[in-house]
């Protein structure tokens, strides 16, 4: 995996980015095509293997529910 400086930040991230906009429960938020926890959580496993850092996510992705999906699957 590549890796670059983040601005000024001296953090080294990778130049690939996973977003996680699809990350969610169809009932939370304005869009029903979300993923799964499950197979939301796959996917961060996957790209963290691949040697990703850098994930994209927002309060407003599925309401908040990305982060909260994101944040657990980190924790884990």
């Amino acid at each position: 995996m590549e890796f670059t400086k983040l601005g000024a930040t001296g953090l080294d991230v990778s130049r690939i980015c996973l977003g996680c906009m699809s990350f969610g429960a169809p009932d939370r938020g304005n869009h029903t095509w979300t993923l799964s926890e499950d197979a939301s959580r796959a996917l961060i496993k996957q790209a963290l293997d691949l040697g990703i850092n850098f994930l994209d996510t927002a309060n407003v992705y599925s309401d908040g529910h990305s982060e909260e999906i994101v944040g657990r699957a980190l924790k884990d």
